[in-house]
């Protein structure tokens, strides 16, 4: 999947009702499958450095939108973000530089536990209405 397809998937989700820690996590877990095709193989180097730059460019988005004074995360979470940011940048070069299907583990895992946390949502984000409803009942039809 190119860059552009990704943004338009991103975009697409977006649409479809998909919150932005959802379509973050998406983005992660993509990069994440990405990179671990190359874990056991580099057959092809540069699709190894593709799947490295396109994580790369997912972390430098983070990383802008972490700068930005109108993020409204904490900001020890930001520093913790940018912290781990860093250590993705030295990762990725040193990744690229001695291409190693081994060094994409570590990348791969950190995608994942961000995704991971991204797609919890914590008790009290739910309305608690919502938790108390019953589904509809239907006359057998799909409810959508």
């Amino acid at each position: 999947m190119s860059q552009a397809e990704l943004g338009q998937a991103y975009q697409t989700s977006g649409k479809l009702g998909a919150s932005a820690a959802q379509r973050e996590a998406n983005a992660l877990l993509e990069a994440a499958r990405k990179m671990d095709a190359y874990t056991g193989n580099l057959d092809d180097v540069d699709a190894y450095k593709a799947a490295l730059r396109l994580n790369w460019r997912l972390w430098t988005i983070f990383q802008a939108d972490i700068a930005s004074a109108e993020n409204p995360l904490p900001v020890e979470i930001k520093e913790n973000i940018l912290s781990l940011s860093v250590f993705i940048d030295k990762h990725t070069v040193g990744a690229l530089a001695e291409p190693e299907g081994g060094k994409l583990k570590v990348l791969i895992e950190i995608n994942r536990n961000i995704a991971a946390g991204l797609m919890t949502v914590p008790e009290e984000a739910v309305e608690p209405d919502l938790l108390k409803s019953e589904p509809p009942v239907t006359g057998g039809g799909v409810v959508a």
